[in-house]
């Protein structure tokens, strides 16, 4: 029995993150031990039910709120102290790189106990009974907390686009809420910045198109041109780069415009003997699963797009599969000219995966060089943090949030935008 457990965990590790599920176990406790139901007395029914609605919610919720509030706040002493061995050049000797071994860099503070708090107001987390503190529950704390943390300081914002800002496939209307928010960002004098998987080359305007309710927009708040230079975006991961203009359009900018050169050290037949690996792996996965689809080659990537609708264990088996072949072929003394491995990013997309070459962490690297922000001063905001996802690289380099859908993306603007205006 212990060694099935130990299989099921194993292989499904890149479901989980490490953190959340270590916050969710210390939450149990109070969940088992305090969160049950208690007898209610006629009188008490009589007071609850000519009680205002908050009041309610405040009786029910009160003593176990205290308990969760505490651990929280425990855990974010966890979280003072891992950074401290850290900023000593000795992070794995914390108690918190010893609970959770994975753990990886923290570059604010995380003020969890006043997260929760806040999120307990909104969804009454300590008032349920039968449903401990979820996966989401937790990770809505962390982004609050991530959010407070660094409204005083941030300089660069950078979103993934499908599933972030606008719905997988689609493009940035002109009637998205997320518009004015990120106007006011441009405003305030934070850079702005869409890092995505799609690779459309130097073609501007392609990405226009994608993005033309949003420069649209721009145009009708009449943003000026120091702050529309603020706004970039970066396709196919970090090879691209695009700067919009005082004409609400985009530009390309060539690789001499700004420092890429060392982080893009890649040649072309390196890129190419990577591909071809990445293209091999793709079509026997269509072969072994029996799955319609077409492989897709790119001049930087290399895809799988289906004809039929597939399931998150196809495409994970598919990014899964590119990954480990990857890393093999690149393991071997003679796979390429250089001594450094070509970085890439294989990754369910949620609808069809891709192999990029290259990946966010580089791209967030060449912004903050560009605008001069520091890992604590930066934020980038997507919805693939798990390890068949493009986002979860930009961990190493900024500060994050990870929201699941551009509802969840507006909440978190909605908040920076009100602890902002406090800061000012």
């Amino acid at each position: 029995m212990t060694s099935q457990y130990r299989v099921n965990y194993h292989l499904r590790a890149h479901k989980r993150d490490n953190l959340i599920e270590f916050i969710k176990g210390m939450l149990l406790t109070p969940f088992v031990l305090h969160a049950q139901p208690k007898p209610v007395t006629q009188s008490e029914l009589t007071e609850l039910a000519h009680s205002p609605l908050q009041r309610r919610r405040s009786l029910a919720m009160e003593e176990n709120a205290f308990r969760y509030a505490e651990i929280m706040g425990n855990i974010q002493t966890l979280i003072d102290e891992h950074r401290e061995f850290t900023s000593n050049g000795i992070p794995m000797y914390s108690r918190l790189a010893k609970l959770v071994p994975s753990i990886g860099n923290f570059f604010t503070e995380l003020p969890l106990r006043e997260a929760f708090l806040e999120t307990n107001k909104l969804c009454a987390i300590s008032a349920r009974k039968h449903v401990p503190p979820s996966f989401n529950d937790i990770r809505r704390i962390l982004n609050t907390a991530q959010v407070m943390a660094i409204a005083g300081q941030v300089k660069l914002i950078t979103f993934d686009g499908d599933m972030t800002l606008y719905d997988d496939g689609k493009n940035f209307e002109e009637n998205n809420a997320l518009t004015g928010l990120l106007v006011n960002l441009l405003r305030r004098g934070v850079t702005v910045a869409i890092v995505t998987a799609a690779g459309y080359g130097g073609e501007a305007a392609r990405y226009e198109h994608r993005l033309s309710g949003l420069l649209t927009n721009f145009e009708k708040a009449k943003l000026t041109e120091s702050q529309v230079n603020r706004f970039y975006v970066l396709g196919g991961e970090c090879n691209f780069l695009f700067r919009c203009n005082a004409s609400y359009h985009l530009e390309f900018m060539a690789d001499d415009q700004y420092e890429s050169s060392r982080l893009r050290s890649w040649t072309d037949p390196q890129v190419q003997a990577l591909l071809d690996i990445a293209e091999h792996e793709l079509a026997d996965c269509v072969s072994r699963m029996g799955i319609k689809a077409k492989i897709l080659r790119k001049a930087r990537a290399v895809g799988l797009v289906p004809e039929q609708k597939l399931t998150r264990e196809q495409l994970d088996e598919c990014a899964l599969s590119s990954q480990m072949a990857l890393l093999k072929f690149q393991g071997q003394p003679s796979s390429t000219p250089s001594d450094v491995p070509i970085p890439f990013c294989a990754f369910n997309g949620g609808n069809d995966c891709w192999v990029d070459i290259g990946n966010k962490l580089i791209g967030v690297r060449i912004l903050q060089e560009l605008v001069g922000s520091a890992p604590e001063e930066t934020l980038h905001v997507g919805d693939q943090f798990l390890s068949t996802g493009n986002d979860l690289s930009t961990r190493t380099a900024c500060c994050t949030c990870w929201i699941i859908n551009p509802d969840e993306t507006q909440g978190i603007l909605t908040e920076l935008d009100t602890f902002m205006s406090q800061n000012e």
